[in-house]
């Protein structure tokens, strides 16, 4: 084996690290993502230890909140809901994750902000 067929295939190896003007809107998409499940990790945090389970809509959230406790119960849910989003990036599919993005952001976002606002 050549020196740069080994080399060859270490660049494919890493070839994910390579950022074409193509990826920049799903990259953007994708960390979009992470930081709004990060958001509504924090947000449903401090929403149930101020007003309870009940408060919280996900009934996956709830479940796995009652059976983990409440940070075990969310980092699960929202370290499983990123690991979903990394999937469908590398499946190159990110307007599916920019639409999720928006669709979390309208519905869990904003409902916090607006609840923790008025309250």
């Amino acid at each position: 084996m050549t020196k740069a067929s080994k080399l060859g295939n270490w660049t494919e190896l890493f070839s994910w690290l390579r950022n074409p003007a193509g990826q920049v809107f799903g990259n953007l998409a994708m960390l979009a993502f992470v930081v709004v499940q990060y958001l509504d990790g924090i947000l449903t945090y401090f929403g149930v230890q101020t007003w309870g389970l009940a408060i919280e809509a996900n009934p996956l959230v709830t479940s796995a909140v009652m059976f983990a406790g409440v940070g075990p119960g969310l980092a699960f849910t929202k370290l499983l809901a990123i690991s979903l989003g990394i999937m469908l990036h590398l499946r190159r599919v990110h307007r599916t994750v920019a639409a999720l993005t928006v669709f979390y952001t309208s519905v869990a976002i904003v409902p916090w902000t607006m609840l923790f606002l008025t309250h």
